[in-house]
């Protein structure tokens, strides 16, 4: 067999080694980014960017909260808010990391950081405000990572991967602040009154 040809029948998964090895060779300084890459590289790249920013604005919001909490409750809070804020950073690591894959450039100038971040940098007046707070953010990114993930689909798998990966644990994080909440008496609850503050937790 004339090892130099190695066409494929149609419906097989690699239909020309050689015509790979060849592209391959082609603009080598791409590095990752082969002729078979399907998506819009420029926008993936800017919708990683954004979810890096988004990342970079978590880690500062929960170090804030882990720094200003206080309380009866504060010391088990804040460090979950630390614990968070430390994933967090992973997340935006992940994220630099892929974007540079895709030959972009990470933006982590501050300039513009909240109007490219999906969720908000808010203080929270106490504990549970902190909480809350935490936890829209954290429900925001479930929300608008879940689209990329859509938008990814086939088209990036490995882009897709990172920000599945960031998703699960921004679900685990979203649950963690719920049962905080709940812990603290701030969920109404079928058959008790309404709280809206737990006594001697305020900041």
């Amino acid at each position: 067999m004339d090892s130099s040809v190695s066409k494929s029948k149609p419906g097989e998964f690699i239909s020309d080694i050689q015509e790979i090895r060849r592209r391959a060779r082609q603009h080598i300084e791409q590095g990752a980014v082969t002729e078979g890459y399907k998506a819009d590289r420029e926008t993936v790249i800017r919708v990683l960017n954004e979810a890096l920013a988004t990342e970079l604005v978590c880690v500062l919001r929960y170090k804030r909260h882990y720094y200003a909490a206080s309380g009866i409750h504060a010391q088990s809070v804040a460090e979950e808010f630390l614990e968070h804020a430390n994933e967090e950073q992973q997340h935006a690591d992940k994220l630099a990391e892929r974007i540079t894959q895709l030959n972009g450039a990470p933006n982590f100038n501050p300039d513009g950081l909240l109007s490219r971040s999906h969720s908000e940098y808010v203080e929270g007046s106490d504990l549970i405000d902190m909480i809350r707070e935490d936890l829209v953010a954290e429900r925001i990114a479930v929300d608008s990572y879940g689209e990329i993930i859509r938008y990814l689909g086939d088209k990036d798998p490995t882009s897709r991967r990172v920000m599945e990966e960031i998703l699960a644990n921004e679900e685990e994080h979203a649950e963690d602040l719920k049962t905080l909440i709940e812990q603290l008496g701030a969920i109404d609850k079928p058959g008790q009154e309404k709280r809206t503050r737990t006594p001697d937790i305020a900041a």
